[in-house]
């Protein structure tokens, strides 16, 4: 049954409500068209039309948004929707929980914090677990958070130094033919680890960090025969391990250290019929309590609201490749 729901907006709130409707409106037109209703704002009157349990979603994320932008926080239009997905579940509260944990901070000050329920959920398995896999589309924040909590380890002097790493599966991890020292060959591979740690830490810092050995950029080949102990390793990329690369990872695992492996099963480059090293291990380590199993989807996606589109478009689309297969097979 339609119904109209009207709110009284007070002096303090009116600055609160325009920021919300956005340029040319909008974020308003997109809460319209996700929920199902019509928005008018006349005077100090803000008037929601609509399905009556469409009507009461949409006050209720608008209620939320604005007191998010009363805090300070960002409302685009990603976080729009995250907010309307939330709401559908009877979870739209939670956004507050999210907002308020930071989980470092940036050399330039910035505050990161989680944006996603899942991304809350990754940076606590970090935080309690030795070994931490996150699997999930790309977007989704799975290297930069490793990153942060990596910073902030160090900082906090938690660990000793910092192990970043991944598989160059372009290059079949046999550098040789390519031009300069190690450093000229792999950078190409490592050029995404680099960006975040400029980030946390500014250009300056990393190269001191480097030159004393703290901080450590490395191809996976050269992982192999060392055991890395009060140490915070991050392999990215690991969709591209081969079987015997991730066992020959994992067992690195040293006395006071902690490990994050992060990756997107779907993404993989290794050579076709070969099995991605980070799915077997997904299926072979699940269900041990001292290891952080997190599955990301595109829902955590925190890039341009139009990756989550197309992260979305292609899962439909080898969801119904699989289900064509599976069919052709009986």
């Amino acid at each position: 049954m339609a119904m109209t729901k009207k709110l009284m907006l007070s002096v303090d709130s009116m600055d609160a409500y325009m920021s919300l409707f956005g340029f040319n409106d909008q974020n308003v037109a997109l809460i319209e068209q996700e929920c199902g209703v019509t928005i008018a704002l006349r005077g100090a009157e803000l008037t929601i039309t609509g399905e009556e349990r469409d009507t009461e979603l949409a006050a209720s994320v608008i209620a939320k948004l604005v007191d998010m932008i009363h805090h300070h926080d960002l409302v685009d239009r990603s976080r729009i929707r995250y907010a309307i997905a939330l709401a559908r579940e009877g979870k739209v509260d939670m956004i507050d929980e999210i907002l308020r944990s930071v989980v470092a901070i940036t050399h330039r000050g910035k505050q990161v914090k989680c944006k996603t329920l899942g991304q809350q959920q990754y940076v606590e398995a970090i935080r309690n677990h030795d070994l931490t896999f996150a699997v999930g589309p790309a977007g989704t924040g799975k290297t930069y958070l490793a990153m942060a909590l990596a910073v902030v380890a160090l900082k906090n002097k938690e660990i000793e130094r910092i192990v970043l790493t991944r598989p160059a599966v372009e290059a079949g991890e046999k550098l040789g033919f390519l031009p300069g020292d190690m450093t000229q060959k792999v950078d190409p591979y490592l050029r995404p680890l680099y960006d975040a740690l400029y980030d946390f830490m500014g250009v300056d810092s990393y190269q001191k960090m480097v030159e004393r050995g703290v901080v450590e950029v490395a191809p996976l080949a050269y992982m192999r025969g060392r055991t890395l102990s009060d140490s915070f390793i991050i392999l990215d990329e690991a969709q591209n391990t081969t079987s015997e690369q991730m066992k020959m990872f994992l067992t690195r695992l040293g006395f006071n250290s902690k490990v994050v492996v992060t990756g997107d099963v779907t993404q993989t480059d290794l050579p076709f019929g070969k099995k991605s090293g980070l799915q077997e291990a997904l299926d072979i380590l699940n269900g041990i309590p001292e290891i952080g199993i997190v599955h990301l989807t595109s829902r955590d996606v925190v890039r341009h609201e139009l990756v989550q589109r197309i992260v979305d478009a292609y899962d439909k689309h080898f969801e119904a490749k699989k289900q064509a297969q599976s069919l052709m097979k009986q």
